[in-house]
């Protein structure tokens, strides 16, 4: 276990803070989860992975946490500035199906997929359509605070008022000026004082099918009033983290920081954290622009874009192989190269594995617990230094250049040395990151009996060699080596590998 101070970096105050929880030993998470009228795509698996990182690493090192993540199934309309159609409505109307129909069945979709990338289930994951009272709630609070106006049955946040007494653009960094000036050209302004204005309730129009009764109108809350309500209903009106993708700070963060002050006098978040985007060919990856690959097309290698399908922990492995702050663009190239990554680093595990007795060499430098030590202490450097993923699995593959010494028998190793190895390699790579060697049993069956076959035609190989039948000793060797298996002789006979 480690001792040492987690920093985390707070896209409130633009720097690495220590991670201070309000409650010792627990941790209050909200995390902004999918709206889900499509299934999701390489976009909606980085903020899945970031957070999943954090929920491991927190629950690690000691700490209770409690992880809630939304599902948004209703309010989330097409457009930013209030307009349009809501994205679960249009979806159900396009299909001919019930709005919640639509919904379900892409959270059930969503579901698997972040079960095949290993993701970790939330302590709790409430849906926007099964807490409208919490948000009419909301709503009531700020139109009492003088915060909010009602126009033509609908609610609106009055930004202008909010930015007088408070700051509103605090998290991105905007003035109110900028929004202004930014948002002119958008449609929808009259019903609202000001196009900065945005939606806490809205009626809903006579074709719009997802409503439910208050005393403004029969309508819908807007899309930011959920994450408020809710994350206050769950977390308390003060918590820890709230996360998600970088492309939320503005509009959607912004406004629920300013919905949690007009209501209760103060942000209820202490550490905001955000995720960088995935991009494709330089431009975020995303519904609204069309670009977007599925998760299920990536691992059936259905997307024109796809070279071959990538399996669930090769996404994952290509997701953590970069600093969760940082941008990855996408790329068949880069994902072929996650993939001979992750398989370099699950063959150091099964070498390391068969090691746990440790292995004597004569003559050869002894591997210490020293080196163990060290190994631990980086892995723990790397995660406590804003959950640096990269050093950390850099840090694996420096283990398994360790690993393939001891496999060539140019090292010695202790059993227990080779035990706590195994342990630190285990805690980081599995526990921690998050990875998982995928192999069904049927699979294993196949792989294992596939080795023995291997086997059976080196020591086909060695019998040639043994004979001096030179001849049968390289065509053996050279069949193999074109099959795509690199093969070694060593002391003991030979060993073998084969190339991905």
């Amino acid at each position: 276990m480690n001792n040492q101070p987690l920093l985390i970096y707070n896209t409130l105050s633009r720097q690495k803070e220590l991670f201070r929880p309000i409650h010792e030993g627990r941790v209050g998470m909200y995390v902004c989860g999918p709206t889900v009228y499509g299934d999701a795509h390489l976009g909606h698996a980085r903020p899945a992975i970031t957070f999943d990182l954090l929920f491991r690493y927190l629950q690690h090192i000691g700490y209770k946490v409690r992880y809630v993540r939304n599902i948004t199934d209703v309010g989330h309309l097409e457009h930013d500035a209030d307009e349009g159609e809501d994205k679960i409505a249009k979806k159900a109307r396009l299909e001919q199906l019930e709005p919640m129909e639509v919904a379900q069945y892409y959270t059930n979709r969503f579901h698997e997929a972040m079960a095949a990338l290993n993701c970790l289930p939330p302590s709790f994951e409430p849906h926007a359509t099964g807490h409208i009272i919490e948000q009419q709630q909301l709503v009531q609070q700020i139109l009492d605070k003088g915060f909010a106006y009602e126009s033509n049955g609908s609610i609106y946040f009055d930004v202008e008022k909010y930015d007088k007494q408070y700051h509103y653009g605090i998290l991105s960094g905007r003035s109110l000026e900028n929004i202004k000036d930014a948002s002119r050209e958008l449609a929808g302004v009259g019903e609202k004082r000001n196009q900065a204005d945005f939606a806490l309730w809205k009626k809903a129009q006579p074709e719009h099918i997802m409503r439910w009764p208050s005393h403004w109108s029969d309508g819908f809350p807007g899309w930011h009033c959920e994450c408020t309500a809710m994350g206050r209903k769950y977390l308390g009106d003060h918590f820890d983290i709230h996360g998600g993708g970088m492309d939320l700070i503005f509009p959607h963060h912004e406004c629920e920081i300013a919905q949690a002050v007009a209501s209760q006098g103060d942000q209820a978040v202490h550490y905001w954290m955000h995720n960088n985007m995935i991009t494709i060919g330089g431009q975020k990856m995303g519904k609204s622009y069309n670009n977007f690959i599925t998760l299920p097309e990536f691992f059936a290698g259905t997307h024109e874009k796809l070279s071959q399908p990538y399996s669930p922990m090769t996404i994952r492995f290509f997701i953590l192989q970069a600093h969760y702050r940082s941008t990855v663009d996408f790329g068949n190239e880069a994902l072929q190269a996650a993939e001979k990554g992750l398989a370099r680093l699950m063959d150091g595990w099964k070498t390391l594995k068969r090691m746990a007795d440790g292995q004597k060499v004569k003559g050869m430098p002894p591997v210490e617990m020293s080196y163990v030590d060290e190994l631990r202490q980086k892995c723990y450097d790397a995660m406590n230094d804003d959950l640096n993923s990269p050093i950390v699995i850099s840090t694996l593959f420096d283990a398994c250049r360790v690993i393939n010494t001891l496999n060539d028998k140019k090292a010695s190793i202790a059993p227990e040395v080779a035990q706590a190895m195994a342990k630190v390699f285990h805690t980081f790579a599995f526990d921690i990151l998050g990875l998982k060697e995928e192999v069904g049993t049927s699979n294993k069956a196949r792989e294992e009996a596939f080795g023995k076959v291997v086997d059976m035609m080196l020591e086909q190989r060695s019998q040639a060699k043994a004979d001096k039948n030179w001849a049968l000793s390289d065509k053996i060797r050279d069949d193999l080596t074109a099959l795509g298996f690199e093969v070694k002789d060593t002391k003991d006979g030979f060993s073998w590998t084969l190339n991905k």
